[in-house]
């Protein structure tokens, strides 16, 4: 979503790079430049000004001015800056001292309430609780029925009485859903109510009536991330009516502007609490300002990755795999242990999305985007056409083996050949790399290991000093190392004249290292 503006915001700190002091008219230039890319990223106007003028009195200060990286800096106040207008620090859910927790989600019709309950359930679940999805939208048709649909795919509860399409009464529901909440030993309650088209009475009265019959802990407003500066509008239109304590975004992945996200927080003074970035169920999680401000500057969201990683990897897998690694060249790691960490990363999400975390990789969006996530599927295809003695010992694969496993897998021999060569570079430098040898090819790196015939290079130029070849130079040379040596001999330690005292000893701490 942020693609556009991350792409100028790019391109304007370029320009600032190899300057050794920032002028007036470099700043200026700076200043306009973001302007313009905050504008046409959608942006409300009044964000866009406090944000500039903030960026410029910073800039104009001494920490740029008596910086060494005058650009690096401007780049941490821009960073700064955005991470304050999304919010600042990541606000978390306030669950109530005694259970049931309330949670009620309201905004217009299409902005994703009923999918979202599926996603903050299976959330919830994953969090340790027990979520209870009220369905309380009973005009919008089949939305009963969409609700508990969801709500089996995300494995969480829903209490569902009335068929809704415009029967029962949402608010005796809503009402309902607490006490059979309690008797059933549900710790959260999220109440799905009904939306609009557009904002009217009706709508905002039935809210409030649900509002003042569950008293929630926390009323949640779902906004549509790509419906623009309407967004905004609609936010504040909710928070005079009915008021609520957090945002949610919904259709983060969406190729739209963004400009809500970065304005919404800002205007209503209610933070942004979680995003939903997919169509997936557990496309969904926490918002965190400065995660997203490193993304947009293309600084990556290693936090998030990690994170992702260790809710799908596990520590003794892990553990494993690198013995394994680490095992004579790595022989032990075989193709069935590759196929099992292909799984793994798989269930992380998309190569792409995954790529885009790491920082940088904005200067190769084109080529992330037009990645096959089907290669990987392919590959799997390849490896479990295998029998397996080839998966343990890939050498054993041999031309009429490349043709059963091609035919098997539906694919061409040259790709089998393929896989199986790369399969064993990779596994070679995985291994190199387990064993601290550093990356191959790569001069060794403190805390890595070296490479050895970098080492042994360095062994070979270590020569004794060079004799002069005119023989009266040399003579002299000969004398002078003579009259050292002596003089050496003669004195004490460092060649300083010997100690007169019989008597003396060394210091304790020097017996004990000079043995």
């Amino acid at each position: 979503m942020f693609d556009t503006l991350s792409d100028r915001l790019a391109a304007t700190f370029k320009n600032l790079r190899g300057k050794g002091r920032l002028s007036e008219a470099d700043i200026d230039a700076t200043a306009r430049e973001i302007r313009i890319a905050l504008l046409e990223a959608d942006v409300a106007l009044p964000v866009v000004r406090a944000f500039i003028a903030n960026v410029k009195e910073r800039a104009r200060g001494v920490e740029v001015s008596q910086a060494l990286n005058p650009a690096q800096q401007v780049v941490k106040i821009v960073n700064e800056e955005l991470v304050g207008i999304l919010g600042g620090e990541t606000r978390r859910l306030r669950f109530a001292k005694t259970a049931p927790t309330v949670i009620m989600l309201a905004g217009l019709q299409g902005a994703g309430k009923t999918t979202l309950a599926g996603k903050l359930g299976l959330w919830l679940k994953g969090q340790g609780h027990s979520p209870l999805l009220v369905a309380c939208d009973l005009q919008r048709p089949n939305a009963v029925n969409q609700l508990s649909v969801v709500a089996d795919r995300a494995g969480v509860a829903v209490y569902a009485p009335e068929p809704g399409n415009g029967v029962g009464d949402p608010v005796q529901v809503a009402k309902d859903s607490i006490e059979y909440a309690r008797s059933k030993q549900y710790d959260v309650v999220v109440v799905d109510t009904a939306g609009r088209l557009g904002i009217d009475q009706e709508l905002m009265q039935q809210a409030a009536d649900i509002r003042d019959a569950v008293s929630p802990d926390e009323i949640l407003f779902v906004v549509d991330a790509m419906i623009g500066q309407d967004a905004v509008n609609t936010a504040e239109a909710f928070r005079d009516g009915v008021g609520f304590d957090g945002v949610v975004l919904s259709k983060l992945d969406g190729d739209a502007r963004g400009g809500a996200a970065l304005s919404i927080a800002h205007v209503t003074g209610k933070q942004i609490m979680f995003a939903s970035n997919g169509e997936k169920l557990d496309d969904f999680d926490a918002f965190h300002p400065d995660r997203m401000a490193s993304r947009i500057l293309d600084m990556g969201d290693l936090l998030t990755l990690i994170e992702q990683a260790e809710k799908t990897f596990s520590q003794e897998e892990a553990a494993k795999m690198a013995s394994k690694l680490a095992s004579s060249k790595g022989k032990d790691f075989t193709l069935d242990d590759f196929l099992a960490q292909m799984e793994q990363v798989r269930k992380m999400g998309s190569i792409s999305k995954l790529l885009g975390m790491l920082p940088g990789m904005g200067q190769i969006k084109d080529q992330i985007n037009n990645i096959d996530e089907r290669d990987v599927d392919r590959t799997a295809a390849i490896i479990k056409s295998m029998t397996p003695k080839e998966r343990a010992e890939p050498t054993i694969i041999n031309g009429s083996r490349r043709a059963r496993i091609a035919k098997g897998s539906g694919v061409e021999v040259s790709a089998v050949k393929n896989l199986v060569e790369r399969f064993f570079d990779a596994r070679k430098m995985m291994s190199k790399m387990a064993q601290g040898g550093g990356m191959p090819g790569m001069p060794g790196m403190p805390g890595m290991g070296g490479g050895p015939g970098r080492q042994k290079k360095q062994v070979k130029q270590a020569k004794g000093k060079r004799k002069s070849g005119n023989p009266m130079k040399r003579k002299a040379e000969e004398q002078a190392a003579a009259a050292r040596r002596e003089q050496a001999a003669q004195g004490g330690a460092f060649g300083l004249p010997a100690q007169e005292d019989k008597n003396f000893e060394l210091p304790d701490e020097f017996k004990k290292f000079m043995g």
